[in-house]
């Protein structure tokens, strides 16, 4: 497998940078970029990779080799030498649409011979946790998935996505990796802390959540969060809740906020809650969270069982970028310090993160994590 990458952050040079990568011929290129770049560039990059699959999403900041970036556009060519890769794309007509279409992009993908699958959707009016549930209903438990959501810089309005048909603005889209000679590993770890007592779900349906211990959700909300009620829906980037069980137990997922409802007093969830489950708040530093992702690289380092040669794609979560601000290079560069030179780093950060939970192959939509996969070939 041979992987090369541009990141472009001037128009008047963007052709040449392109046609180096198309140099190499690329059977799969991924394409992570401010939407004001994604809009300029899916033109070119049809004219430029017209044989290869081209995928993609805006995002709130592009992941490359050289760390975290804004209004730029990340480029990553990959030609597979001893694996292939089928595309696959559904329009999303509506949240409720969510487990249909992740049902319809699964069963356009054959069943022999695949190994994982990168998904990449919209990312506001979708319920991730339906979308992973129905595509794992046809492809079954023992087929990793792991990808994100879109970002549009934390406005929670409208998103992107590319596909090889261009760029969409209700779209999901996924590859499938097929192949004996296929390295894929994966691993997810978030870095934050719970505060405040957990409270019971009282009332949700899907990824709505109208009452907590008997009070609107809402209002609870704004209360833990003060001054920061104000700026609501992005400062609950700030204090996602983790899902707790019925027994209070802990299950390992958080989720962010995406809307808020004052009619109703409602929160709405990236993904599905557990209504007979309790959610606690979280908050977290920016030591806690670098930390957080090197753990990440680190599982999927070890599943890897060999060198980190190879793509590593990192897709984090947007709240993490707010709460790291000026220090967010951090966890690029401890992720880095993981797999050595011969990683190419690209990703992007998000409205939601897909992958198994690490040593595990069951996938889940996360929030407010840093997940990593990694991609190679023997």
């Amino acid at each position: 497998m041979k992987v090369e990458q541009a990141i472009l952050r001037k128009r008047d040079s963007a052709g040449d940078e392109l046609a180096t990568l198309a140099a190499i011929g690329p059977d799969l290129v991924l394409v992570f970029g401010a939407i004001d770049w994604l809009k300029a560039m899916a033109a070119s990059l049809a004219a430029q990779f017209p044989e290869a699959i081209r995928i993609g999403c805006s995002t709130a900041g592009e992941i490359s080799a050289e760390g975290v970036s804004d209004d730029s556009c990340v480029v990553t060519a990959l030609r597979l030498d001893k694996s292939s890769a089928v595309e696959a794309s559904t329009r999303l007509i509506d949240m409720a649409d969510s487990h249909a279409a992740g049902r319809r992009l699964s069963e356009q993908l054959p069943q022999q011979g695949l190994r994982a699958v990168l998904v990449l959707g919209q990312g506001v009016a979708v319920n991730g946790s339906a979308l992973i549930l129905g595509m794992a209903e046809v492809l079954g438990q023992h087929i990793p998935i792991t990808g994100g959501l879109a970002g549009d810089a934390a406005a929670f309005q409208e998103t992107w996505v590319l596909d090889s048909s261009g760029l969409h603005n209700d779209r999901l889209v996924c590859v499938g990796l097929y192949g004996e000679d296929l390295c894929f590993s994966h691993g997810s770890f978030g870095g934050w802390s719970p505060f405040g007592p957990a409270r019971r779900v009282t009332r949700s349906v899907n990824n709505v959540l109208f009452e907590l211990d008997g009070e609107p959700a809402l209002d609870v909300y704004k209360r833990y969060l003060g001054d920061y009620a104000k700026d609501l829906p992005a400062s609950g980037l700030l204090f996602p809740f983790a899902m707790l069980g019925s027994d209070h137990a802990e299950i390992g997922l958080i989720r962010t906020i995406l809307a808020v409802s004052e009619a109703d007093g409602s929160l709405t969830l990236a993904g599905d809650i557990d209504p007979e489950g309790y959610l606690r708040l979280m908050h977290a530093s920016t030591d806690a969270l670098v930390e957080g992702a090197e753990a990440a690289a680190q599982a999927a380092l070890q599943m890897l069982q060999g060198s980190g040669e190879g793509l590593a794609l990192l897709v984090s979560c947007v709240g993490r970028k707010l709460v790291m601000g000026g220090r967010v290079d951090e966890e690029i560069e401890a992720v880095a310090d993981v797999f050595g030179q011969g990683a190419v780093l690209a990703g992007f950060y998000s409205n939601g993160e897909i992958s198994p939970f690490t040593g595990n192959l069951e996938c889940k939509l996360h929030n407010q994590t840093m997940t990593i996969t990694h991609i190679a070939e023997r």
